[in-house]
C-alpha cells in the first residue's frame, strides 16, 4: 500500500525539493497542499489547501505524513497554524516533518518553537529539522542584488552555518518515509562562513563581481521597504541577520552525514550548481 505525503510549502525552498525527492518512490504518493491546484505544475498531485481557511483543510483526509512548513506571513501561530495541526489529528494523520529553524529550542518567542512545542504535546510522531540559513537565499531573497553585483545584509562579520535547502529536502524525505520520530535535527552545511566569504565565492564563480556591504539595521530596513520588501519580511530579516552579526549561528553540525550517508554540499559547490540564477539581464542569451 502506497504511503500518502501531503507536503505544504509545496512550490517554495525545500517543499519543492521534497516533492521532487518523494515523487519517484513508487510506494509513496505524494500530495502538494497548494492554494490554487490549477496553476500547480509539479510532479505530485495538487490538494487545495490554505492554512488560514478551515474549509480547505480536509487536505488532511486519509494521508499518513505531512511536512509542515510556516508560511513566513502567519507568524500568530496560535490562530492561523494551529487549527491545522488540530484537523491533522482529527484526520487520523501519523507523523509530521516540520521545518523549524536553528537554535529554536532556546528562543520560545520565535513561531517556530510555539509550532515545536505544540507538536510536543501532540499524539502526532513528530520530527523537527531546525535548518541554518539556506543557500537558497541568496537565489530568491537576494537575487537581483546579486545580479546587481552587491550582497547587501546587516551580518557584519558573524559566521552562518550555510546549509543547502535540498540537504533539507533529503532528510525531511527520509522522515516522512518512516522513523526518526520524536528527534530534532539540527541542519548545517559543512562550514561556517562569513557573509563576505559568501560574497567572495559568489565573485569567484559568477561572470561579473559582487561585493558584501555590511549596513546597518536601519539602513538595511530602509532600503529593503523602499525595494517593496513587505515590513513583516524585513523584520523577519532583520532578526535573522541579528542573530548571525552576533554569532549566534556560526556552528556547524554532522547531523547531514549521519542521516543522508554523505557529507553536506558546500556552499561553492551550491554556486557553482546554480550560477546561473546570477546571470546579469544583460548578458542573457536572446532567443529567436
Amino acid at each position: 500500500m502506497s504511503r500518502r505525503v501531503l507536503v505544504t510549502g509545496a512550490t517554495g525552498t525545500t517543499g519543492g525539493a521534497v516533492v521532487g525527492e518523494l515523487a519517484g518512490d513508487a510506494d509513496v504518493e505524494v500530495r502538494a497542499a497548494v492554494r490554487d491546484p490549477t496553476t500547480y505544475d509539479g510532479p505530485a498531485t495538487p490538494v487545495r489547501f490554505d492554512f488560514t481557511d478551515p474549509a480547505t483543510h480536509d487536505a488532511f483526509d486519509g494521508v499518513d505524513a505531512v511536512y509542515l512548513v510556516r508560511p513566513p506571513a502567519l507568524g500568530r501561530v496560535e490562530r492561523d497554524v494551529f487549527p491545522a495541526i488540530d484537523a491533522m489529528e482529527r484526520a487520523g494523520v501519523e507523523r509530521v516533518v516540520l521545518l523549524s529553524v536553528l537554535g529554536a529550542e532556546r528562543n520560545p518567542l520565535l513561531p517556530h518553537r510555539r509550532l515545536e512545542r505544540r507538536l510536543e504535546r501532540s499524539p502526532l510522531s513528530w520530527t523537527f529539522l531546525r535548518a541554518a540559513y539556506f543557500a537558497q537565499n541568496l537565489e530568491t531573497t537576494h537575487r537581483e542584488e546579486l545580479r546587481r553585483g552587491e550582497l547587501f545584509v546587516p551580518a557584519g562579520g558573524g559566521r552562518v552555518g550555510v546549509v543547502d535547502a535540498r540537504d533539507v529536502a533529503a532528510v525531511a524525505a527520509l522522515a516522512l518515509r518512516g522513523g526518526h520520530g520524536g528527534r530534532a535535527y539540527d541542519l548545517t552545511g559543512p562550514e561556517a562562513l562569513t557573509f563576505g566569504e559568501l560574497a567572495a565565492t559568489l565573485d569567484a564563480h559568477l561572470d561579473h563581481p559582487v561585493t558584501y556591504a555590511a549596513p546597518g539595521l536601519l539602513r538595511f530596513a530602509g532600503r529593503s521597504l523602499r525595494e517593496g520588501t513587505p515590513p513583516a519580511q524585513v523584520a523577519v530579516m532583520a532578526g535573522l541577520y541579528t542573530i548571525a552579526r552576533l554569532g549566534l549561528s556560526a556552528r556547524t553540525t554532522d547531523t547531514v552525514e549521519a542521516v543522508l550517508g554523505r557529507p553536506p554540499r558546500s556552499f561553492a559547490a551550491y554556486v557553482a550548481d546554480r550560477r546561473a540564477v546570477w546571470t546579469r539581464r544583460d548578458r542573457e542569451p536572446v532567443t529567436a
